[in-house]
């Protein structure tokens, strides 16, 4: 017989009163992550304690995003309610939070959707902090962080987390990832494929077991070549099996591929997802427990994995350990864009002189156009990378840049981070389009666009490719009325015309530029 269950209101009341407690602490201390995933919405809250993150309090609730996905991968108005009403609850939670501290990153179900912008800009009404689409392996990296940092060792791991529309597999060693993929698999999309009347049949886990060796052909041969000391799993399909194999009297404290045969024979001998009554498995996961199990054993069993071991630190804890990089000047974003850099051939000098010149020109407007920090790292960051294009050819290579940008897994950025990236990149040069500053605008406002066009005036003044070319100095009248100065120094006379040029191109975009020379 199950234990009695906390309602809704008491488990948000126990939130609140744990994360009071630990605001009386110390505020400044505080850190936030929210995860928005295909099966589950999980909120976790930490504290800074000698460098470590102690964690507060946590709560997940069932939304099921995944499940509210059509053929068409289009989201129903129905799952997207049962989300923002979730997401009322957490952000009550987080107020205390300095928006520096709390990251809110969405996986799967929103990756997939082809709406998830309609949900995103609904959801961001209601949250302090913009929600991170984030990629299937940025995904796999911050779970490997959030694992890593909840069980050390110095071993070489299998890291495997079955999340609701997707799975990740990461082979890591200490705190560095080696391996890292994300598969579309899970246990919603698994209950929606072989276990949508709620049976529980040996031809549901064999269709199962057959999708699951499918996909895993991918990565199978590579893995294991690589090879790994043991295995570790970190999502709730994990713990609830190991649970019910305790439960069973299958297994300990791991996971055995024996026990999960045997608890896939006992399932099936149960016949119907209402009679799964394992304390182990909590209602909401009820009906998916199934489809984990069987993608879970045929994982283990394709895998020759004998002992999977269990990790309570997956995503959220991941994001909590990246953030604190980030606020201890270790921001994996940066090494990620030093290595883009070597890896596509960058010129240093040239991006070192354009970035010299758009962190100037950003200093000059950060008042007057309300710049924060992220603004300026988001500047930086792209003009190391704005000829990354070149690798591939040389005419229009800012739209080789921009793809590049956009496409590539570049570890620590969200996919909203990329895009944005790859339309500054994308602006730089040639003529600006009237129907682009839509676009622009729609994903990142006025800020987007000013950032676009101080980009365009640093590598417009930096073309002769020399510190010794004539520095340019901005002064913002008003947001939309810009006045550039041209001072002394070489190239001069062309810096002043090519920028008196492309007022008309700023123009298109509703700045209004006026050029100075100082010998006028």
């Amino acid at each position: 017989m199950k234990p009695a269950v906390l309602d809704n209101t008491q488990r948000h009341q126990q939130i609140a009163s744990a994360i009071h407690d630990a605001v009386a602490i110390g505020r400044d201390e505080m850190l936030g992550s929210i995860d928005l995933g295909s099966n589950s919405f999980h909120l976790a809250i930490g504290r800074l304690d000698h460098g470590e993150v102690r964690k507060v309090a946590s709560i997940s609730e069932k939304v099921q995003l995944a499940a509210g996905l059509d053929d068409d991968n289009i989201l129903s108005e129905e799952a997207m309610q049962r989300g923002l009403e979730c997401l009322n609850r957490f952000a009550q939670h987080v107020t205390e939070i300095h928006p520096s501290r709390l990251r809110i990153v969405a996986t799967n179900a929103l990756r997939k959707a082809v709406n998830a912008a309609e949900f995103i800009r609904r959801a961001n009404a209601i949250l302090p902090k913009p929600i991170e689409i984030i990629s299937g392996r940025e995904e796999a990296r911050l779970i490997y962080l959030g694992v890593s940092h909840s069980n050390a060792s110095t071993d070489t791991r299998l890291v495997i987390d079955i999340g609701g529309g997707s799975t990740e597999f990461i082979i890591g060693q200490g705190f560095e990832p080696i391996e890292m993929e994300s598969l579309q698999m899970g246990c919603v999309s698994y209950t929606k494929k072989f276990f949508a009347d709620g049976k529980i049949t040996e031809e549901a886990f064999d269709q199962a077991a057959k999708y699951t060796q499918a996909e895993l052909m991918a990565i199978a041969k590579r893995y294991k070549k690589v090879g790994w000391d043991n295995a570790i799993g970190s999502s709730g399909t994990i713990k609830a099996a190991r649970l019910v194999l305790a439960e069973l009297g299958l297994s300990t404290e791991s996971i055995t591929l024996d026990g999960m045969q045997k608890l896939k024979k006992h399932l099936i001998k149960l016949g119907s997802v209402d009679k799964i009554e394992f304390e182990g498995v909590k209602a909401h996961r009820q009906a998916v427990f199934p489809a984990g199990v069987a993608e879970l054993l045929e994982i283990m069993q394709t895998l020759q994995i004998d002992e999977l071991g269990y990790s309570d630190g997956a995503l959220r804890e991941g994001v909590m350990y990246d953030m604190l990089g980030r606020l201890n000047s270790e921001d994996v974003r940066d090494r990620s864009v030093a290595a883009m850099a070597e890896r596509y051939s960058v010129d240093v000098k040239q991006a070192g002189r354009v970035m010299t010149r758009a962190a100037r020109l950003f200093n000059h407007a950060k008042d007057a156009l309300d710049f924060d920090e992220e603004d300026a790292d988001l500047l930086r960051r792209t003009a190391n990378l704005y000829e990354i294009g070149l690798a591939v050819g040389h005419s229009n290579y800012q739209r080789h840049s921009a793809y590049l940008l956009e496409h590539s897994d570049i570890a620590g950025f969200s996919q909203i981070g990329q895009e944005m990236m790859a339309q500054i990149v994308l602006h730089h040069r040639r003529k600006l389009k009237s129907d682009a500053l839509e676009t622009v605008e729609e994903l990142g406002g006025r800020k987007l666009v000013y950032l676009c066009l101080i980009l365009r005036l640093a590598v417009q003044s930096s073309q002769s490719r020399t510190t010794k070319a004539a520095a340019i100095d901005l002064h913002v009248i008003t947001p939309d009325h810009w006045q550039v100065t041209v001072g002394f120094g070489l190239h001069e006379d062309l810096i002043l015309d090519q920028l008196e040029q492309d007022a008309r191109q700023f123009a298109k975009w509703g700045v209004l530029l006026e050029v100075v020379g100082c010998r006028h």
